[in-house]
């Protein structure tokens, strides 16, 4: 079976893959190899698909398809999961919609998607909210700081499941190490294609400038832009290291994955398999948060080996510049409350590095 040769394969086959970014995620250059069909699963009475838009090599879906081999074994076959990767089953906004029809039974898709559902979701998206991985793993799935937001979607017929860490976003450019804001003035920084993105990267002292992933190398090399910013493994595998090699830990954005499906799809289950489920959908969060970290230490590695510079600077100027955004985003209370909690889960603030 694909996917426990998949796991015997180990960490280092997913850094083995070429990875390029769609949002926070991982994408392989020889994507359309698998998009025509789900990622296996074990037999079962009951076969559940999960939409992904991206590999099935990342560590979120190796982590998904390993709980449905778990779910299968633990249900005596009456249910597992299978992974369809590639956006097989549609783009990630076009599968919320077909989860909530009951078309597709899970889709793992982008924090940003269900802010246009519930706005109150882009409290978990803002910059800085997050110190760490960790302290971003620690909150997206505690009840008794995401349980009301996650269950505001269910009369949308959508059950929000749980939340994956997919890596730290932070700048890179061609001309220098950033250690200050004033350091980025003048720099034009591709962001995602959101004016809130434009606008961080403004107040973080450079020119945020939104473009497609696919135009970024060829962009920087030409001086159409200065540099970028993204996780290290989007930096490593699409060797934006080789046209814009000082890379800043400025850690300054993590944006959630979640797993959400339709609430009649989960109520099919009996309550003690639902139990299962979401038994082993915390390992699987353990397991994709390992996946993660060993890839994004693995790429740096790489990048530094293809002769990269890495630096950390104290993140504090950057995450007080960007402070306005927070009064223009966190508009109503709720959200407001939950941005308050994020933060005070977060313990003593740290001031820079990883």
């Amino acid at each position: 079976m694909r996917l426990r040769k998949l796991a015997a394969a180990g960490s280092a086959a997913l850094v083995a893959v070429a990875l390029t970014a769609c949002g926070t995620g991982f994408t392989t250059a020889a994507a359309g190899d698998a998009a025509s069909e789900g990622a296996g699963a074990p037999e079962a009475e009951r076969v559940f698909k999960v939409a992904f838009n991206q590999n099935a090599e990342q560590p979120e879906a190796v982590a998904l398809t390993h709980l449905g081999e778990r779910l299968a074994e633990r249900t005596d076959g009456r249910y597992s999961l299978e992974v369809y990767p590639n956006e097989t089953l549609g783009s990630q906004k076009d599968t919320v919609e077909l989860v909530q029809s009951g078309a597709v039974d899970f889709a793992l898709v982008a924090g940003s998607l269900l802010e246009n559902i519930n706005p109150d979701f882009v409290a978990l998206n803002m910059p800085y909210v997050y110190d760490s991985q960790a302290h971003q793993e620690s909150v997206l799935n505690d009840p008794a700081i995401t349980g009301d937001l996650y269950t505001s979607l269910e009369d949308r017929n959508i059950r929000v499941l749980g939340g994956f860490s997919a890596g730290v976003r932070s700048v890179y450019n061609s001309s220098h190490p950033v250690e200050t804001p004033d350091d980025l003035a003048g720099l034009k920084i591709r962001v995602m294609e959101t004016d809130t993105n434009v606008r961080m990267l403004n107040l973080m002292g450079g020119v945020g400038t939104p473009m497609g992933q696919g135009e970024v190398y060829t962009a920087i090399q030409s001086g159409v832009l200065d540099g970028g910013e993204n996780n290290e493994s989007i930096y490593a595998n699409l060797k934006h290291s080789e046209v814009a090699p000082y890379y800043s830990y400025t850690n300054h954005l993590m944006i959630p994955d979640y797993l959400i499906t339709n609430p009649a799809t989960f109520g099919s289950m009996s309550e003690a398999d639902q139990g299962v489920f979401l038994e082993e959908l915390e390992a699987a969060y353990g397991e994709s948060s390992r996946l993660t970290t060993e890839v994004m230490t693995e790429s740096q590695q790489a990048a530094e080996a293809a002769g990269a510079e890495f630096n950390s600077p104290d993140v504090a100027p950057f995450r007080d510049a960007v402070q306005p955004l927070l009064d223009e985003k966190l508009t109503t209370p709720a959200s407001r409350a939950l941005y308050d909690a994020v933060r005070a889960a977060a313990g003593p603030t740290e001031e820079g590095g990883r």
